[in-house]
Order: structure tokens, then C-alpha cells, then sequence
């Protein structure tokens, strides 16, 4: 079986996909560990008997609708090459506006960020890796997150801290955050989505939440304060319709210079403001 052949094959099974170029190239570069350059460079090399094997099976997994990043356990987020497994969420791009807002802000030169529900670590890692100065930690309720993250950071030689925490559970308020980033979960439980797509195979706790999905966003909203040093910034993403819901309760709990982000799609997808004491406000 050459790649052209195997190509083929895969995209005749794979016809139903959203993207069946992109699922046949990711699964084929994890089998031939080759990038896509090489893949339509040589389509005529053969594949040995247990690439092909392999193929097929990673194939019929994808069939089933189990998300790349978890048959290939890897994803990038970033530029970075994480680790991915069913103990947390698939990093997106979508999340990758949350860094970018975060970096943005205008924040001390060896500011001290934590990433609340770090999952993978991935937010917490893009923003080591464009601020090496930064003090950055990251925490997780689940024990294997936070397990995988120290792994990510290990693979992309990140120093970054992770700890088990639910939410603030761990966190010490002996040295404050002067910044706060969090991509909780936020949607409904009757939301028809969590049926559908990737997200059928992905954590619940790590997606759904309570009170239209925003018990987990109040919390943190209201926590936060206790941690933040004066001036400090919280900033998270929400679901596609949340952005008003968050902008008022960031505003009603002290919050100043409350703004909100797009995302790619141009779906205001972060929420975010600097607390500010009474004193410092006068």
C-alpha cells in the first residue's frame, strides 16, 4: 500500500468528516511520524504492513468520531506541541484570543499570572513562551491535568509551576496575581452542542457549568479579588451569547476598564477588567 493508496482509502472512508484532507494528513503524519511535506513529496513510497495496520485502525477510530487530538495525542496550540488526553479539553484556537488579550495588557515586567483550570497547560505555556520573565502557574482540580501539564511544560522546556487546586481551593493569598486567566467551563446542560462533534468525547466537568453556564464564571469573578494585587487583571473566556452576562458581573464586583475580545470569527469570546480597590479608585 503506497501513500497516494492509502490517501485514497482513507479519505473514501473518512467522507463524512469536516475536514477529510486534514484528518487523512494528521493521521498519516502520526503513523509515518512525516510532516505533510513529505507526504505529497512521495506518494508513490510504500508503507510497511503495520504502518498500514495502524492506519487503518487510527482511521477507524476518526470514523466513530473520536477527535484527532486524542487518536494522535498530541495537538498544537501557539506553536507549541502539546500532549492530549481524555483527562481534560482539546486546546482550540478560539483560545488563543485569551493570550492574546492577556498580552496586551500592560503588566509588570516579571508579572505573577495564574491559569486557573490549566487542563494541558496550554494558555498558561503560550504565555511562558512569550514572556519568559513572567512568574507563571497553573492549577487543575483533576490530578491527571495537572499531571499532563507538567508534562507539556517538561516537553516545551517551559518553566511553569502546575498544582492541584479546585480553583482557589490550593491558592495562597501570600503572594497576590497580577494576572488571572481562566477558561472554565461555561456551557449549559442541555446545550443540544455537547452531542455533537469532538465534544462528545471530551470531559463533561471540563465543559459544562451550572445556572445557564456561568456558576463556574461567577465564582471566579468573585474569588479573584482576594488574589489580585491592586490593579491586577482577570480575564476569561466565555460561551458565544455570555459576553454581556460576564461584563455585568465583572462590572457589579468592582471591576474597571472592563472590555471584551473577538475571537478569529469575530465572536466576543473574552471578558476581562482590572480590580481596583476603593482606596486606589479615589
Amino acid at each position: 500500500m503506497t501513500i497516494e493508496e492509502a490517501q485514497q482509502w482513507a479519505r473514501q472512508q473518512l467522507a463524512h468528516s469536516d475536514d477529510v484532507r486534514a484528518d487523512v494528513f494528521a493521521l498519516l503524519s502520526f503513523v509515518l511520524d512525516k510532516n505533510k511535506t513529505y507526504i505529497m513529496t512521495w506518494p508513490e513510497k510504500a508503507l510497511t504492513e503495520v504502518q498500514w495496520e495502524r492506519f487503518q485502525t487510527l482511521v477507524s477510530d476518526r470514523v466513530k468520531g473520536k477527535p484527532i487530538a486524542y487518536i494522535t495525542g498530541r495537538k498544537e496550540f501557539w506553536s507549541l506541541e502539546l500532549e492530549t488526553n481524555e483527562s481534560t479539553l482539546i486546546p482550540r484556537g478560539d483560545t488563543e484570543t485569551l493570550v492574546e488579550a492577556a498580552l496586551s495588557l500592560n503588566l509588570p515586567e516579571n508579572a505573577r499570572v495564574l491559569d486557573l483550570g490549566t487542563g494541558t497547560g496550554a494558555i498558561a505555556l503560550a504565555l511562558k513562551s512569550e514572556k519568559p520573565n513572567w512568574q507563571v502557574l497553573g492549577c487543575d482540580k483533576n490530578g491527571d491535568a495537572v499531571a499532563l501539564a507538567s508534562r507539556n511544560a517538561t516537553r516545551n522546556s517551559l518553566d511553569v509551576e502546575f498544582f492541584q487546586s479546585d480553583w482557589f481551593s490550593n491558592v495562597s493569598t501570600d503572594k497576590p496575581f497580577d494576572l488571572i486567566v481562566s477558561n472554565p467551563p461555561y456551557i449549559e446542560e442541555a446545550d443540544p452542542h455537547l452531542s455533537q462533534g469532538d465534544v462528545r468525547f471530551e470531559p463533561l466537568s471540563a465543559l459544562v457549568a451550572n445556572g445557564d453556564g456561568l456558576d463556574d464564571i461567577k465564582n471566579i469573578v468573585v474569588g479573584a479579588s482576594s488574589y489580585l494585587v491592586n490593579g491586577g487583571w482577570l480575564l476569561l473566556e466565555q460561551g458565544w451569547q455570555q459576553a454581556d452576562s460576564v461584563i455585568e458581573l465583572l462590572t457589579k464586583n468592582g471591576y474597571k476598564k472592563v472590555n471584551r475580545w473577538q475571537d478569529y470569527a469575530s465572536v466576543e469570546r473574552v471578558s476581562g477588567g482590572q480590580y481596583v480597590t476603593a482606596e486606589r479608585d479615589k
